[in-house]
């Protein structure tokens, strides 16, 4: 359940409900019993997964080497890029079978 924060009005007394979302939001102060609005906080996000920090979108630092000319060449790996891509859509073929096994078991299951 949400915790919410209510400010009253007149007298600035500020306390915390647990409501449930269908809940009616409060209109009276627990305090003194003016009326209160519901005071609006920023919100804590959790990332999981990849994607989410600046060192899972990069690939490996490029590296210059001499060339025969004087002029220096640089090259970059990216088969880190290729090995992830190739993870995720291994993880993505895996999942569709598994839900297409599940269907077809259902499907058995009622007949």
């Amino acid at each position: 359940m949400p915790t919410y924060v209510y400010k009253c009005i007149p007298n600035e007394h500020v306390f915390e409900k647990k409501q449930k979302f269908s809940d009616a939001p409060l209109t009276e102060c627990i305090v003194c019993g003016e009326e209160v609005r519901k005071v609006v906080n920023s919100v804590g996000i959790v990332f999981k997964g990849s994607g989410f920090y600046i060192n899972d979108s990069k690939s490996k630092k490029s590296t210059t080497t001499p060339a025969s000319n004087g002029k220096s060449e640089s090259s970059s790996d990216s088969t880190t890029d290729t090995k992830a891509d190739a993870k995720s859509d291994t993880k993505a073929e895996k999942k569709a079978e598994k839900k297409s096994e599940k269907k077809k078991k259902a499907v058995s299951a009622e007949t």
